[in-house]
């Protein structure tokens, strides 16, 4: 059991018979009585986003989780089929577990599988990735005060807003966290 003081962003525990991961977290202690901690969740199971608060005090069930390497073989449409690095055995998760992170997936990508009790719960991607542009809207000349950005898709079918300058065959570097263009490579 933890307190829920010690509950920070990326802090996974059990509560009401749910596994929840902590998203934001803020500390509020008023001039008088118990402080209140207020986390935004996720419930990793069915992937719903709920605001929770605690009186200070309160005590949750701390879970034990494994973190598996596994590369990315492919996708048949309903699964994303991996391979783990270490075992070479070979997980399949359905799109309501791999969510928008399928976006991202090439063959070949390495990335980081969260488990709980031998059942994938979450995929943790690099930080950025490399594609290549696939189709390119024409850019826009006008005001020319802030940067002309034009919108691509990428290979996997992820669309990105980019600088006009970027064409059809380049590859880019994309930021998973935001879905942003940082560079072209």
């Amino acid at each position: 059991m933890i307190d829920v003081n010690d509950l920070r962003k990326g802090v996974t525990f059990e509560y009401d018979s749910n596994l929840y991961k902590v998203l934001d977290y803020h500390h509020h202690k008023p001039g008088r009585g118990n402080a209140t901690i207020r986390v935004k969740i996720v419930n990793l199971r069915s992937g719903t986003i709920v605001e929770q608060t605690f009186t200070s005090g309160v005590r949750v069930q701390d879970v034990r989780l494994d973190f598996h390497i596994v590369q990315f073989l492919y996708s048949d449409g309903d699964f994303y089929h991996f391979m783990d690095l270490d075992t070479y055995e070979q997980p399949a998760l359905g799109k309501e577990i791999v969510g928008d992170a399928g976006l991202y997936l090439k063959e070949g990508m390495e990335c980081k599988l969260t488990f709980y009790q031998g059942q994938p719960l979450d995929i943790e991607l690099p930080l950025t990735v490399d594609m290549q542009v696939v189709e390119s809207e024409m850019a826009v000349r006008g005001d020319t005060a802030t940067g002309v950005t034009k919108k691509i898709t990428t290979e996997t079918g992820l669309q990105v807003q980019v600088p006009g300058f970027v064409d059809v065959g380049d590859v880019i570097r994309i930021n998973t966290s935001t879905g942003s263009y940082v560079t072209r490579v």
